[in-house]
């Protein structure tokens, strides 16, 4: 089911495939704050893989979830298949949090749910390109988002530490 951008406002209105194939609603996720992130397994901010998994583990009883969109759209460095950033993100990072099948994040082939993301028309204040791996957008509970961070802003640095806590706190 394919949702006309301009009248998505939420990202619960998308359905996207999880990193084991299988269709997920986000509407899974109503009442949930959520960290929207695009992941790399071999980029210079890989590392912040141990951060969200960190704050995940940290907030997810009180209802933060972060979900995790492998793409190869910056220098190649999400080769693998599913499968393999799947044990990668396990195996190193022990990661917990949602995984989903690799997409784009930018471009012509850009996933419905990051151009819904990305414009600037309906979010005004968090809009605007993909520059790179580990772009982190933060929504609340009704699946809008009200926060973006860049890849150089660690998940749990004080900025999006407030911003989450904030976004529970309603």
């Amino acid at each position: 089911m394919s949702v006309p951008l301009l009248a998505s406002s939420s990202i619960h209105e998308f359905v996207v495939n999880s990193i084991q194939g299988a269709s997920t609603p986000l509407d899974s996720f109503k009442g949930k704050v959520a960290i929207v992130v695009n992941v790399a397994s071999k980029c210079g901010f890989t590392p912040q893989y141990q951060a969200l998994e960190a704050v995940y583990r940290k907030y997810k009883d009180r209802g933060l979830v972060v979900l995790g969109f492998p793409a190869n759209d910056f220098l190649w460095q999400e080769p693998g298949t599913d499968a393999e950033i799947a044990e990668f993100c396990k195996r190193k990072y022990d990661v917990t949090f949602p995984m989903f099948a690799k997409i784009s994040v930018r471009g012509r082939k850009q996933a419905p749910l990051y151009r819904f993301l990305t414009d600037s028309s309906v979010n005004k204040n968090t809009g605007g390109s993909i520059m790179w791996n580990f772009t982190k957008f933060v929504t609340d509970r009704q699946g809008k988002v009200i926060a973006r961070f860049g890849p150089s802003t660690r998940p749990d640095s004080p900025a999006m530490v407030e911003a989450i806590e904030k976004a529970l706190a309603h």
